[in-house]
């Protein structure tokens, strides 16, 4: 890694891949206390209104010339791997930690590969690959080690 400055993209995108691991954890742990008196979908509409009310400045400083092109793309990533996966991932909170439900939801950019390859002919590199396969090691090491 180059030296850190925030002038450094590489820099402020670790930065930002560190506070978005942050929010995650504390989603993750502020949802299991309620996941016992509400159900993933009522979970998932409050989290979707409070993201809405924290980033609905950014509509005003980005540009959407090809919005309609990518909406299709967008709606079917929106509802495969967002919604119906994060409403998945709550509900397993009634029957895992958060960690372990945090590590099987690890899955999640794989699918996105996946979908990326399918639908846009993005082909992952090597590195891709291996990373992914790491991930899904790591899963299935956590799930079995779960099981007992």
């Amino acid at each position: 890694m180059p030296d850190f400055s925030l002038e450094n993209d590489e820099s402020k995108g670790v930065l930002l891949g560190i506070l978005s691991a942050f929010c995650y954890a504390l989603r993750n742990l502020t949802t299991k206390k309620h996941v016992t008196n509400y159900n993933g979908s009522t979970i998932m509409l409050y989290q979707l209104i409070i993201v809405t009310l924290l980033l609905i400045l950014i509509l005003f400083f980005s540009d959407f010339s090809n919005f309609e092109s990518q909406l299709p793309l967008l709606l079917l990533i929106a509802l495969l791997s967002t919604a119906i996966g994060h409403t998945m991932m709550i509900h397993s909170l009634k029957h895992f930690s958060v960690a372990t439900a945090s590590i099987i939801s690890s899955v999640q950019p794989i699918f996105g590969i996946i979908i990326a390859y399918i639908f846009v002919n993005e082909i992952p590199s090597v590195n891709t690959i291996i990373g992914g396969n790491l991930i899904l090691l790591t899963v299935i090491v956590k799930s079995v080690r779960s099981r007992k």
